[in-house]
């Protein structure tokens, strides 16, 4: 009987969505973490009449036919890239972002990483990094006897130095931005990789065309709405034990036929 199948797929389908929603709510307050949405599409059909055949010798077109479909399938796991609220936190090394963008991270491979993630700090050699020690690209190194850090909404960054009257300018922090950033390459971390499907960046200053500005001493909290999700979550739960009740209403049925004398 389909129906076992299709009950099957129904269960493995709404697994997978209750693996999203959890996710999104383990991240609820990762910073800068955009919610997932599960997409599903139904399976091939079979065509026991197909819609469109002749029924007669005079050419009747049969006008719907039979059609029973096979069950779902997940289609993608896509983010939903909308602005988080940002957190004040009196860090001048935290950076939020407003508006488009993504901060630049030099791996250790040598490829570039994308981030929303701006709880950046200084290693041992006053390097700008993440916090996995990562260097933010460009490099920005923060002198010693630095006193006082700046970074304005277009992303540059000055320091007062001790003993200097005159503002000292460290260089420019850059975004990037993407055609399409759901589709770049989730890897942990907070970090994305550019694919084939993202498209290459665009580089450029913050504040500028189609760039977001920077906002220092802040962080971008998670777009996870908990509401929505756990809504969602109920949602699932219930969509599962819909199709749980479709396999036992099967089993049940063979085995009725088994029974007949």
């Amino acid at each position: 009987m389909r129906s076992l199948d299709i009950g099957a797929t129904g269960m493995l389908a709404q697994q997978m969505n209750v693996d999203v929603i959890s996710n999104n709510i383990a991240n609820m307050t990762t910073t800068g973490y955009k919610r997932r949405r599960a997409a599903f599409q139904d399976l091939i059909y079979q065509n026991i009449d197909r819609p469109g055949s002749t029924s007669s010798d005079v050419g009747s077109i049969v006008p719907s036919g039979i059609q029973l479909g096979l069950g779902v399938r997940p289609a993608a796991v896509y983010r939903l890239h909308e602005q988080g609220a940002i957190r004040i936190t009196e860090n001048p090394l935290d950076l939020a972002i407003t508006g488009d963008g993504f901060f630049q991270i030099q791996m250790p491979s040598g490829e570039t990483a994308y981030t929303r993630d701006g709880t950046f700090q200084v290693n041992e050699n006053g390097e700008l990094v993440t916090n996995q020690g990562f260097l933010v690209d460009p490099g920005i190194t923060i002198p010693d006897d630095a006193i006082d850090i700046d970074i304005s909404e277009e992303g540059e960054v000055l320091v007062n130095i001790q003993g200097q009257t005159a503002t000292s300018n460290l260089g420019q922090i850059q975004l990037a931005t993407f055609i399409n950033p759901a589709g770049l390459d989730a890897i942990g971390d907070n970090l994305l990789l550019e694919t084939d499907a993202s498209g290459s960046p665009t580089t450029g200053n913050p504040g500028q065309d189609q760039f977001g500005r920077v906002r220092q001493a802040a962080l971008e909290q998670s777009n996870v709405n908990v509401v929505e999700e756990i809504t969602l979550l109920i949602t699932a739960q219930r969509s599962y034990e819909m199709n749980s009740s479709v396999i036992s209403t099967t089993d049940e049925m063979m085995q009725t036929v088994t029974q007949l004398r």
